[in-house]
């Protein structure tokens, strides 16, 4: 019987631009990190940087507009004013002090600015220690392994069963002149622990990747396989650990603030709820000492929220799907 000639046409040739592009472009290396890969651009991340940021430029440009001497001056104006469009017993808001004054006679939009930032960067300092630290001592445990994971570990373990704010407490008690840095420094005593449990553990995820086998087989030193290999692909986990970091550290320094252990030479957030609760604000009815710095930490904290949700999303690809 003869066989049957096949009459099907042959495949037309892909020639379409996307496909020749593809076909051109050499394929990715699988595992690793591309900064330049990653969607930065999220909307969570955007509008929780746009609030940060609008603190912080209320922080830079607000001397320029604003007389800050009046957050620490006493007796620089009428006491008790209320914010201007509220009226109160003891007198009239004026737009000499749109926000108020309290018992001393500071003014409260003075003490916002300069407040705000400095609450800031206390958390800042302090994440910033913590998460340096995290990353060496994390990479070190997760990569080399042996007797050296084995004690990081149990230096980590014995931190976090400390209590961290007794161990605060007694020292800011302790010492006799708090400043912004000494308290960033003592915050960032119990900071670290986490970072190193948390960076450890996806150390431990990628050390077995194909990239890093491909490192080591090429002769790469520890050093160069842990920090430019390895590193980059933790970068936006990386940032939001900082955040976490950083709000934790925040709400650390207003909790010893409000407890009246916070850096009496400059204004803070934390120290100007502790002044008002410390004046009674609360039972003669001066809201407004105490709202407005609540407030401001009340959207700090939301800003910060987003950021590190939006940097989760950018880390966690799942996330950012589910988010679609």
């Amino acid at each position: 019987m003869e066989a049957t000639p096949d009459t099907t046409p042959p495949t037309a040739a892909v020639t379409t631009p996307e496909a020749v592009a593809e076909i051109k472009q050499p394929a990715r290396t699988m595992g690793r990190f591309n900064v330049w890969d990653t969607p930065w651009v999220n909307p969570r991340l955007l509008g929780g940087l746009g609030i940060i940021g609008a603190i912080l430029l209320l922080g830079l440009i607000g001397p320029l507009f604003w007389d800050t001497s009046m957050a620490t001056q006493r007796d620089s104006s009428a006491r008790f004013l209320p914010p201007v469009g509220f009226e109160h017993r003891r007198g009239e808001g004026t737009w000499e002090h749109p926000l108020g004054t309290d018992n001393r006679g500071r003014d409260l939009l003075a003490i916002v600015i300069v407040g705000a930032p400095n609450t800031f960067l206390i958390g800042f300092i302090a994440a910033t220690i913590g998460i340096v630290v995290g990353i060496v001592l994390g990479f070190t445990a997760g990569f080399l392994g042996g007797w050296i994971d084995d004690v990081i570990r149990l230096m980590t373990d014995i931190t976090l069963t400390i209590p961290a704010l007794m161990v605060l407490i007694v020292l800011n008690s302790v010492l006799e002149r708090i400043d912004i840095a000494t308290m960033a420094v003592i915050i960032a005593l119990f900071a670290w622990p986490r970072a190193t449990r948390q960076i450890r553990a996806q150390v431990l995820t990628m050390r077995e990747s194909g990239y890093v086998r491909m490192a080591r087989l090429s002769g790469a030193s520890t050093i160069d396989i842990m920090f430019r290999e390895m590193l980059p692909n933790l970068i936006p986990y990386l940032f939001a650990s900082f955040i976490a970091g950083a709000t934790g550290a925040i709400l650390a320094a207003v909790g010893l603030e409000t407890l009246g252990l916070g850096p009496q030479t400059v204004p803070t957030l934390g120290g100007t709820i502790y002044d008002a609760y410390n004046g009674s604000a609360l039972s003669t009815n001066l809201w407004w000492w105490w709202a407005v710095p609540t407030a401001l930490l009340s959207i700090m904290f939301i800003g910060l929220l987003l950021v590190n949700l939006g940097l989760d999303e950018i880390a966690n690809p799942r996330l950012r799907r589910a988010s679609k």
